[in-house]
């Protein structure tokens, strides 16, 4: 698990943090651009000349790296997870319980067991970090496909829509808006658990902001807290307007 973990981890740390940060920062633009407008391309390129000029680029994208591999280790399996806890009510009532105890246990307490198991660094903060951040991506997607009117199921199945093709077809679209919510969501929990993972060594924004607790560095704490508030926002309006967009197209 460590292995596959710090591969891919050290993949995204090869693109964000040794690439040259104009190409990076022309890319993420671009990216916002094209995802959802050029007011919201702006406000990412002023945000980016913020980390930037402020001495935050490297810690940026190093949590930016931690949180793109939490992220997308939550979506792979809990997507998937919450397609089949709608289908299948017996899973999801023995899932139910263990899915409260993740959302309700403190993000602290996670770090013992992982410390635990997996010592201190990088990946035991990702995997601290998908603890915290999958429950919303589960449940949002469970509750969205269960929430298609059984109306439009038995159409489909009339016109002899097979069970892929009516999940594909029909469900996932219509349970969209819930699951682009359940994203949006693990996306901010991941990163809010990345900062709280800077006590085991995972260094990034979290680190910055420890350190000047350590200290009473009270202007250089401000200065990490909204490095961390820009790069929740470029996350956000991103995501979001990339579901508006497909939104007002469809």
């Amino acid at each position: 698990i460590t292995a596959a973990v710090q591969a891919f981890l050290d993949l995204l740390e090869l693109i964000l943090v040794d690439t040259p940060w104009p190409v990076v920062a022309t890319f993420v633009v671009i990216v916002a651009w094209q995802a959802a407008s050029v007011r919201v391309a702006i406000f990412v390129g002023a945000a980016l000349a913020y980390l930037g000029f402020l001495g935050f680029w490297e810690t940026s994208m190093i949590t930016f790296a931690l949180v793109g591999t939490a992220a997308l280790i939550c979506l792979v399996v809990g997507i998937p997870l919450g397609v089949w806890f709608s289908k299948s009510a017996r899973a999801y009532a023995i899932a139910r319980p263990i899915l409260d105890l993740m959302q309700t246990l403190p993000p602290f307490v996670y770090l013992i067991p992982i410390i635990a198991f997996f010592g201190t660094g990088k990946v035991p903060g990702v995997l601290a970090t998908i603890i915290v951040g999958m429950p919303p991506c589960i449940r949002l997607t469970a509750l969205g496909l269960m929430q298609v009117d059984g109306h439009l199921k038995e159409a489909a199945r009339a016109f002899g829509a097979t069970n892929r093709q009516l999940l594909t077809g029909l469900e996932l679209p219509l349970a969209m808006p819930s699951i682009m919510t359940g994203i949006n969501q693990t996306i901010l929990l991941c990163l809010a658990m990345v900062v709280i993972a800077s006590l085991i060594g995972a260094k990034g924004l979290g680190q910055d902001v420890l350190v000047a607790l350590m200290y009473v560095a009270k202007g250089q704490g401000l200065l990490a807290g909204l490095a961390i508030l820009f790069s929740a926002m470029i996350l956000d309006r991103i995501v979001q307007g990339r579901f508006k967009q497909r939104g007002d197209s469809g």
